[in-house]
């Protein structure tokens, strides 16, 4: 029995670009999605059809890397055969693994295509070792993908209590939700998420320049207004700045990237199997720029605990700032891995 991997870095691809930047600049995996709402990022522009997952597939596996497709969205009873379609899909072009979040999916799958590795989408919500267990067991998943929301003691905790290999998010877009439990652009567009497969659907997203300066609007809620010097961003419920008791800020949640690289050395003695770059919406030069980075992270911290240095990686401030540059807000967080009042 081969050893379980350990800190593999699992990358965005939301193109063919994006796929052999990742690759190209030391991405151990990719993840990416299909055309279409089977995946957590249906965006206009975005994503793979069969002949470019294919030539991805290809390119990617040539180079000893694996490809991780999305199908992290809950197929609904009208169009359910979407869904199995993507799943055969996947298992015929021979991608390395898919990431579920529905179990009726990871039923079809298991019993279809036995020979296809299944991992557990962060989209599934399971925040508990015995959510990760039931899965396991009843659906041979091989690996989950923990929301954003745990410490690392309590990722620890899932880990001492589970066969089922671990992935985190290291950097990226933070969500202020339980991933997969969110219900804010439901309310303001109709749309779920986790079955349109956008938080914010290209549909409902409107920018308009205005006398008080350029206005952002989600189905026509009124989510941001930029100053002319002020770059504006993509809206998003969670994400926007509203009025509240006559102040103006954001009510919910600032926009920050999670960069987690200090703590690197943890989730190595930890067992953490992966870590995943979060960005599929972002451009190649992003995923380049991440990919190259984080690469000589994880490749310092390896090196450290092969020499057994407990102690000897800090991130440079090279890396950090490279980081910062394409940082949500140009800020950046430990998020809830880091809670020092616990």
């Amino acid at each position: 029995m081969s050893n379980p991997p350990l800190l593999e870095l699992i990358c965005p691809a939301g193109s063919l670009p994006a796929l052999k930047a990742a690759v190209d600049h030391g991405a151990d995996g990719v993840y990416l999605g299909l055309k279409d709402n089977t995946n957590a990022r249906n965006f206009s522009g975005l994503n793979f059809d069969e002949k470019s997952l294919a030539e991805g597939i290809r390119y990617a596996q040539a180079k000893g890397r694996k490809v991780l497709m999305a199908l992290n969205t809950y197929p609904q009873p009208a169009t359910l055969s979407r869904w199995h379609k993507a799943v055969d899909t996947a298992a015929s072009l021979g991608v390395d693994a898919i990431i579920l979040a529905d179990p009726g999916l990871m039923a079809y799958a298991r019993k279809t295509h036995p020979e296809l590795r299944l991992h557990l989408s962060v989209q599934g919500s399971a925040t508990s070792y015995e959510a990760v267990n039931f899965y396991r067991e009843r659906f041979g998943i091989q690996r989950a993908v923990l929301p954003r929301v745990l410490s690392l003691a309590q990722v620890e905790n899932v880990i001492d209590h589970t066969d089922a290999e671990i992935e985190l998010f290291g950097f990226g877009g933070l969500c202020v939700m339980v991933e997969g439990r969110c219900l804010l652009s439901s309310y303001a567009c109709g749309d779920s998420p986790n079955t349109f497969g956008a938080c914010s659907p290209g549909h409902a997203v409107r920018w308009e320049q205005t006398p008080k300066g350029m206005e952002t609007r989600l189905n026509g809620v009124l989510i941001d207004r930029y100053a002319d010097n002020e770059k504006a961003g993509y809206p998003t419920l969670c994400k926007g700045r509203f009025e509240v008791q006559g102040e103006t800020y954001y009510a919910l949640e600032e926009p920050t990237s999670l960069n987690s690289m200090e703590m690197l050395p943890e989730m190595a003695r930890l067992g953490i199997a992966a870590i995943k770059i979060e960005g599929r919406q972002r451009s190649p030069a992003y995923v380049a720029q991440v990919t190259q980075v984080w690469r000589a992270a994880i490749d310092a911290v390896k090196k450290d605990q092969a020499a057994f240095k407990a102690d000897g990686f800090k991130p440079k401030a090279a890396w950090l700032a490279a980081l910062s540059k394409v940082s949500e807000g140009s800020m950046n967080t430990l998020g809830a891995y880091y809670r020092p009042w616990k």
